[in-house]
This record gives structure tokens, sequence and C-alpha cells, in this order.
């Protein structure tokens, strides 16, 4: 089979996967992995007021992303040249029992880096508990994907924090991952995922991890900086073949997207906001959009426009960079890696 036609495949078979099996539970996701190595390491760092932490944090990233990239090609490499011996042709085209299982393989690997379609899955019951009106318990809903205090919020509040992250993870879950993989192929989406998550859980101002997740923090503000800012272009297209407001998407972007602590989250949350004809607001931290608070219907609009432009940027984007570049990186480190491999055993 042409590379091409397996990477296209690979990339509609993820996105397959991502709306129609959704995440995998908790205890065997690839994050949780990622997260328990993080911690482990965490707790073996005693000095972090020495000048050599900086050190250990760019150490324990390189470790992380070497123990899982290695481990996750290494299977690609095996299934794709262990079973390539069962060759057969359909429709005029020659593929063998190892490329077919391979492109299964390395499509469920790059979707358990990337998510597109989960925040429906988090923010319905914070919906239905808001339609309904129980706020405290969809305050306690909202708690589980926001850092902030959410016991005082109100609904309007509540469906902003909501649609702010929802549009903040338009960048961090779906456009980066998908593009570093369209780039370099599956090691590109683990890099991004590694630093992305290595950030969520080093990248305090603080004493604790102020030096230790000093490479994480700015390593993942490097991967996230090209992609941010690419991210209005796609919701403003999204917007104008959905039905949304497209006029003005990247004016916006370019004029509130500094409101935000992070350098590049406010890209795609002040584009969503625009588009929607919404505000945000965090209190005491920022307000963007020049609408109204959002509503309950909100989020699900919300939701549905970040799903849209994820899947819009995977089409135009993340597809045919895989298929003309990514996929000759992927598959001439897989064979690298089974070589050495092999000269390890």
């Amino acid at each position: 089979m042409e590379p091409w036609l397996s990477a296209v495949l690979i990339v509609a078979v993820s996105l397959l996967i991502d709306r129609f099996v959704g995440e995998l539970p908790n205890r065997y996701h690839l994050l949780r992995w990622i997260g328990n190595v993080v911690d482990f390491l965490d707790g073996r760092v005693r000095n972090r007021a020495s000048g050599m932490t900086r050190v250990i944090g760019f150490l324990s990233y390189a470790a992380v992303f070497l123990m899982f990239w290695f481990a996750m090609m290494l299977i690609c490499s095996l299934v794709r040249n262990g079973l390539g011996q069962y060759q057969w042709e359909v429709v005029g085209i020659s593929m063998t029992l190892g490329e077919i299982m391979w492109i299964f393989v390395l499509a469920f690997m790059f979707k358990i880096t990337f998510a597109v379609f989960s925040f429906r899955k988090h923010c319905k019951p914070i919906e239905d508990d808001l339609a309904y009106g129980d706020i405290p318990a969809a305050r306690g809903k909202v708690q589980m994907i926001v850092s902030r205090d959410t016991g005082g919020l109100d609904k309007e509040h509540i469906s902003s924090a909501c649609c702010e992250t929802i549009s903040e993870n338009l960048v961090d879950s779906a456009i980066s991952p998908t593009f570093y993989f369209g780039l370099l192929g599956l090691t590109g989406a683990i890099m991004f995922r590694c630093a992305n998550l290595m950030d969520a859980m080093w990248g305090y101002l603080n004493d604790k991890y102020a030096r230790l997740g000093f490479f994480a923090a700015r390593f993942d503000d490097i991967l996230g900086y090209p992609t941010a800012r690419i991210s209005p272009l796609f919701v403003s297209m999204a917007a104008w073949m959905f039905g949304y407001d497209h006029k003005g998407v990247i004016a916006a972007a370019k004029e509130e997207h500094s409101k935000t602590p992070s350098p590049n989250s406010g890209w795609p949350m002040v584009s969503v906001a625009h588009a929607m004809g919404i505000s945000m607001e965090k209190e005491g931290v920022y307000v963007m959009g020049k609408g109204d608070m959002p509503s309950v219907d909100d989020i699900s609009r919300c939701y549905r426009l970040v799903e849209r432009t994820s899947v819009l940027f995977m089409i135009i984007v993340t597809m045919p960079l895989f298929a003309f570049i990514g996929i000759q990186i992927q598959i001439t480190v897989e064979d690298a890696i089974l070589g050495l491999a092999g000269v390890m055993i």
C-alpha cells in the first residue's frame, strides 16, 4: 500500500475512534501512565533550590519522553514488520496483514495523544445540572475540569468556565498534538503530549516547581506558539461554514490574546468567544469577548464549534502533512528502532 494512502487512513481511523469509542478508562490511559512516572520522579527530587534542579527537570522530561516514545514506536515497528509475510491484493491495491494492523495500531496510539470529542462528555452533565437549576452539583462537576475555586460561581460563570476550558483545549488537546503528528509522526505527538502534561503538573511558579518545571513549561510554550497563533484562522473558517460569526475573529484574537497569563491560551479562547458572540470571565484575572456572559446553551455551541474546528484542521493540515512528510519520518524511525532493539537483544 502506498504510504500516502496509509497516512490518510491512519488519520481518518483515529478520528473515528475518538468520535465513536472515546477515551480509554483512566487507569489504562497513556496520560495516566505518563503522570504516574512524573509523580515518581517528582518524589525523588530533594533539593529544589539547587541550580541543578533545572537540569533535573530537563532530564526528567527526556526520560519520560524516551520511555514512552521507544515503547510505542517499537510496538508499531514490530506490527508492521512482523506480519509482512502475509500479502494479498484488494481492488488493485497490494497490502500485507502487517500494514493493515499497523494502520489500526498507529491510529489508536495517535488517538490517545489527542482529544476532539471528549469535552462534550465532561460538559453535558454540567449542562444538565444547570438546566435543572442544581447549581451546587454543577459547581462540583466543573471543579473537575478547571483549576479555580468554583465554590461561589453562579450559572453564568459556570458556563463561562466550561467554554474557557473547551476553547483553550482546542490548541492543547487537538491542534498541537495533531500538527506535530503530521510533521513528525508519533514522535511529534508524544513529544508535545509529554511537554504539555509535565507543564500541567510542574509548571507552577512556586518554590516547589519553579526550577523543576522550567524546561517543560518553556518547551510547552514553544511548541504551542505556532499552533495557538494559527488557531484563529481555523476557528474563523469553521465559524463561516457552520453559521457562527466569522467576521473579525482573527482581529479580535490579535487584540485580546494577551489577557490570559499563558502566552498561548488567549488565542483560541478569544477566537471562540468572538465567533460565539459571548464574553468569558475568570474573576480577577480576565474578561475577553464583547458579548454577554454565556448561557447554558452556549456550552454545547462551544464544544460543537471546537469539534468542527478540530476536524477541519485535521483534514486540511494534519492529513496532507502526515501523508507527505510525517509518515516517511514515522517509517524511518520505526525501522531504526527495530534495528536498535535487535542489536540490544
